[in-house]
């Protein structure tokens, strides 16, 4: 009986090492609806005992505006290139951006796992349908682990050898969906506030946060210089900046500038409005009172429609 085991044993290790890594990359997020979306892609392992020193992502079409997150010791090369068709980004019209994101030079041990992280935009996307995000990590002998399988229709991704990472798409919240594309923009001098709304809070909660997309119509650059609300202590605009290797919030200093003939975004995951010692927190369906004030176009008094707490929630999280 033990010699009956051990040849076992010898076969199942025999074809064990003549397959791929059962250790696939994948997206730490493989559902998510259209809107604001951070793809983070798990690395675990290297090319049989050779440690990773590339990594070379095909950006999918209906992924737009993709900013790279960078990563300590490593470089980031972005290729720039023509969409398959023009979308709508932000209020304006896109047709070119990143097709590809590589970090090279660093160094990720065979033992080791990593996150490599891309920020970006699910534009003109169906409910079910799958992007795949094609990666190729690259060794020090030049040897490759391509996962750019895409599966047949009704093929599972899982019985492919080198199956591509993908997100599959999640149906539109209809309440956002409805606010997004049924909200009049809002007038101040040179300046169009669209898409403005607030993200439903926990009870105790003490902070929220709120987004919008701010377009300068002007040929001279204005100022989100201040903000308040009788609903917060205090309202600031946050940005993201890297720390430590950890990404963490700050306030802007000396006010968010709207360049002349552009639009600034205000989204999860990036620049946001962040309130402070909200006394009641936000509920689905309530609004939020609050005045912007700009250098150049004045104040300007607002409602925030509260959309539910899961709403662009495929930006990720943040640290204060």
């Amino acid at each position: 009986m033990r010699t009956l085991n051990l040849a076992a044993c010898a076969a199942a290790i025999t074809v064990f090492s003549a397959m791929p890594s059962l250790a696939h990359i994948s997206l730490q997020q493989n559902e998510a609806a259209p809107g604001a979306y951070k793809a983070v892609l798990g690395i675990p392992h290297g090319c049989d005992g050779e440690p990773t020193v590339s990594v070379h992502v095909e950006i999918p079409a209906g992924f737009i505006g993709a900013k790279p997150m960078p990563k300590p010791g490593w470089t980031l090369e972005i290729e720039n290139g023509d969409y398959a068709k023009p979308y709508r980004l932000h209020g304006e019209e896109v047709s070119s951006g990143p097709i590809t994101i590589t970090w090279s030079g660093g160094s990720l041990a065979d033992e080791h796992y990593d996150e490599f992280t891309i920020r970006g935009t699910l534009a003109d996307v169906e409910s079910g349908q799958r992007l795949f995000f094609k990666t190729i990590q690259t060794c020090p002998s030049g040897a490759q682990e391509a996962w750019t399988e895409e599966p047949t229709e009704g093929q599972d991704p899982h019985a492919l050898d080198y199956p591509a990472p993908f997100v599959t798409i999640a149906a539109a919240d209809g309440a956002a969906e409805e606010h997004q594309h049924g909200t009049a923009e809002i007038a101040a001098g040179n300046l169009r506030i669209a898409e403005p709304w607030a993200r439903a809070m926990l009870p105790g909660q003490p902070t929220g946060g709120a987004y919008m997309t701010i377009r300068n119509q002007g040929s001279e650059p204005d100022r989100l210089v201040a903000a308040t609300s009788p609903a917060a202590g205090k309202v600031e605009v946050h940005t993201m900046e890297m720390k430590d290797e950890v990404m963490v919030m700050r306030p802007v200093e000396d006010g968010l500038e709207i360049p002349a003939g552009k639009s600034v975004s205000l989204e999860p995951g990036g620049l946001h409005l962040m309130f402070l010692d909200v006394k009641t927190p936000f509920a689905e369906g309530a609004e939020v009172p609050v005045t912007l004030e700009f250098e150049m176009a004045g104040k300007v008094e607002m409602s925030l429609p509260v959309l539910p707490a899961r709403t662009g929630r495929g930006s990720g999280g943040h640290q204060h």
